[in-house]
């Protein structure tokens, strides 16, 4: 079968699933909107009901959900609302979490060193490197450009 690009395109385009976009939306939305409001209601629990100034009560936040998401990866809950939702999932500090938990727990049969150690950060690990040279690299910018003014 000899096509050209456009016929290739118009091909593909014509066989390809089409994907609800409308309903993915909402659903990242909602279940994203969720994960937000129960960090919320943490940070009033955590807050109010424990007597926590805002900075503790907002580390707390951070660590209970970060603690909740390892857990339901590791219980096998997370993959199923991440293919529910999508990107809803994707609120930064659950989603990166499970994107360094996953691995270590797929990789745990292979051993401490060279399962989890070598393939802890296989997701997240681009995310770190390039999330802190980009950090250094604008630290530098900035440095000299508060020299120059």
């Amino acid at each position: 079968m000899n096509m050209d690009k456009k016929q290739y395109k118009k091909y593909a385009k014509a066989h390809a699933p089409k994907s609800p976009i409308l309903k993915n939306c909402l659903r990242a939305f909602f279940v994203g909107g969720a994960i937000c409001a129960l960090g919320e209601g943490l940070l009033h629990v955590y807050g109010d009901l424990c007597q926590l100034d805002k900075e503790n009560s907002a580390a707390l936040v951070s660590v209970t959900l970060i603690f909740l998401s390892i857990l339901l990866t590791a219980i096998g809950v997370y993959d199923n609302i991440a293919k529910f939702a999508g990107a809803g999932t994707l609120v930064p500090i659950t989603g990166f979490a499970n994107a360094v938990a996953s691995p270590a727990i797929d990789s745990k049969a292979e051993g401490l060193i060279l399962g989890v150690g070598a393939k802890i950060f296989t997701v997240a690990g681009p995310v770190l490197l390039y999330g802190t040279v980009s950090g250094a690299l604008y630290g530098v910018i900035y440095y000299i450009y508060t020299l120059v003014r």
